[in-house]
């Protein structure tokens, strides 16, 4: 009987690990939808002091003084086990240049995601250059901020468009397209309904992970107030609702803190059940004129249920014709799912984050609180309609995974990228001048037409238009907006900080992804620029910056 017994307890302990229930001796917290009353939870730990979190130093101070993790694509193995790195990224493939006269119009959804930007100062700061597929230039250029002209009519966001010489070609022109989004105060943030979807699997045991998700989403949760409910969701290798929706009120506090530092990690990772919970619990508890955002915080390792990137996409673009937004943000590495969890952003009306530090917490949870939960404008699309008697050629700095058809500016239906209060965009276009040969291979014209005639507006002054539209955060029918734009011939020495600290960080995108359409880029310059646009820098990003490109240049 004792023998049978012992059977029948290892059975029990194998049916809970399957279920994420029991880890490596651990349990999992698991708590009704509705909290347990008989006595309070645990005394949460306290939220990282200034001294512990480095928020005292600058950035760039922390890259001289971090203790190095172990080389994210060299990581040690479990005891017993080879190293290993299962790190996927989707393949990028640089814009091309294309010609005026066969190419006019280039159509693009923007982009306000980061996670490219501080996931490769990850593997910089590892001593490691990042792979190509995981530079995304767009999303190092929109990582930092830029002093771009605030809206003032009804517009949700401003634009702003300048023209010089390209630092790294001075016979082309460097075009840079910036947008700038309406700011919101603290106090005239709308109420919000809040669903925390946090991953507690095996592979999020690492420091870099569940650990630093919950000081993430310690410090999110000290900056809340009454307007604000939150619940949470956990999935692992089943889901389940650990906090039902509940004010953030300060009596309420230390209630969702106390859930928060409960969880543990163990299981497989069910992540498509997870979503479906997430989703219907933000149903549930839909504020109308509210933001309704589910927040995702994993490695992306989806590896039970529904785990192929189509599928999941999928079902996360149904979700998002709810009015529910989605923010996605990736820890850890060795395991880390890039490209998924871009995907999912992509087509769930969010933005992406990858969280490697506390400090890149604050910044996202934080100082950006309300360009991260609030959406001012979505489905934004940028079309720039070019003159061929002033520009032959061009080409798109980023933005390869977001490139659109000419006629889908117009189509309402086509998804495009979301903009958040108080956030800056910028798109950056290399162009080649009229009478300048166009990179690239030769075209042979057809024999049974030429391309069309010149219009009279292309007699005029006007480089280029750029052409916008966006759909209000309910909205289905987009608006348009139009911006002339003429070159009055400066070189990159004459622009501002900001244009010349945008122009850096491509130069240093282009130089690690070794893009052909680098020309004569060089790390010294890309530095020089940087530190000529570092400006009062009172956040100390750009400072990082600067290190980062002094640390390629070692590891070139």
């Amino acid at each position: 009987m004792k023998t049978r017994a012992w059977w029948l307890l290892a059975a029990l302990v194998v049916a809970l690990a399957a279920f994420g229930i029991v880890s490596c001796g651990k349990m999992v917290y698991s708590v009704p939808e509705t909290t347990a009353t008989d006595g309070a939870p645990p005394p949460p730990s306290p939220e990282p002091s200034v001294a512990a979190t480095g928020a005292a130093m600058q950035p760039a101070d922390m890259l001289k003084t971090a203790q190095k993790a172990p080389g994210p694509m060299d990581q040690e193995g479990k005891p017993g086990q080879p190293p290993f790195n299962t790190e996927a990224y989707s393949r990028i493939q640089d814009n091309p240049f294309l010609r005026v006269d066969q190419n006019p119009l280039s159509t693009f959804s923007i982009d306000v995601d980061t996670a490219s930007y501080s996931n490769l100062r990850r593997f910089l700061q590892n001593g490691q250059k990042p792979p190509k597929d995981a530079v995304r230039i767009e999303e190092m250029v929109n990582y930092f901020d830029y002093k771009y002209q605030p809206p003032t009519g009804s517009v949700p966001f401003a634009v702003d468009a300048q023209v010089a010489s390209a630092p790294w070609n001075p016979k082309h022109r460097l075009l840079r397209i910036g947008l700038k989004g309406k700011e919101l105060k603290i106090e005239d943030r709308p109420a919000s309904n809040l669903v925390f979807l946090l991953d507690v699997s095996g592979s999020m045991e690492d420091p870099n992970k569940l650990p630093l998700l919950k000081q993430a989403f310690r410090m999110l949760v000290r900056h809340l107030n009454e307007k604000d409910s939150v619940a949470m969701v956990v999935y692992a290798g089943a889901s389940g609702l650990v906090l039902d929706s509940t004010p953030c009120s300060a009596s309420n506090q230390e209630k969702i803190l106390g859930a928060l530092d409960m969880l543990q990690a163990g299981g497989s990772t069910h992540g498509s059940a997870g979503l479906q919970l997430a989703y219907e619990t933000a149903q549930k508890h839909f504020i109308k004129g509210g933001i309704n955002r589910v927040l995702l915080a994993t490695d992306g390792d989806f590896n039970v249920g529904t785990t192929s990137e189509g599928d999941l996409t999928r079902l996360i673009e149904e979700r998002a014709k709810s009015g529910i937004f989605l923010t996605v943000l990736g820890f850890g590495m060795g395991n880390y799912k890039d490209s998924t969890m871009e995907q999912l952003a992509d087509k769930g009306n969010g933005n992406y984050a990858y969280i490697d530090h506390v400090m890149e917490a604050r910044k996202v949870l934080v100082q950006q609180i309300s360009g991260t939960l609030v959406t001012i404008a979505k489905d934004v699309k940028i079309q720039v309609d070019f003159n061929p008697a002033k520009v032959a050629g061009y080409r798109l700095i980023g933005y390869e995974n977001r490139m659109l058809k000419a006629e889908d500016f117009e189509d309402d239906k086509k998804d495009a990228g979301e903009i958040g209060a108080g956030h800056t965009v910028t798109a950056l276009y290399e162009l080649v001048p009229a009478g300048v040969e166009v990179p690239g291979g030769k075209v042979t014209p057809s024999k049974y037409q030429q391309p069309g005639q010149k219009t009279a507006a292309a007699a005029g002054d006007e480089l280029l238009s750029v052409r916008l539209r966006y759909k209000d955060p309910d909205g289905d029918a987009s608006k348009p907006l139009e911006v002339a734009v003429k070159d009055g011939g400066r070189t990159i020495e004459q622009m501002d900080g900001d244009f010349k600290f945008a122009a850096a960080v491509a130069e240093f995108g282009m130089l690690l992804r070794e893009s052909e359409h680098k020309a004569g880029a060089t790390y010294d310059q890309a530095l020089a620029l940087a530190k000529e646009g570092k400006g009062s820098d009172d956040s100390g990003y750009r400072s990082e910056f600067i290190q980062l490109v002094d640390l390629a240049r070692v590891l070139k």
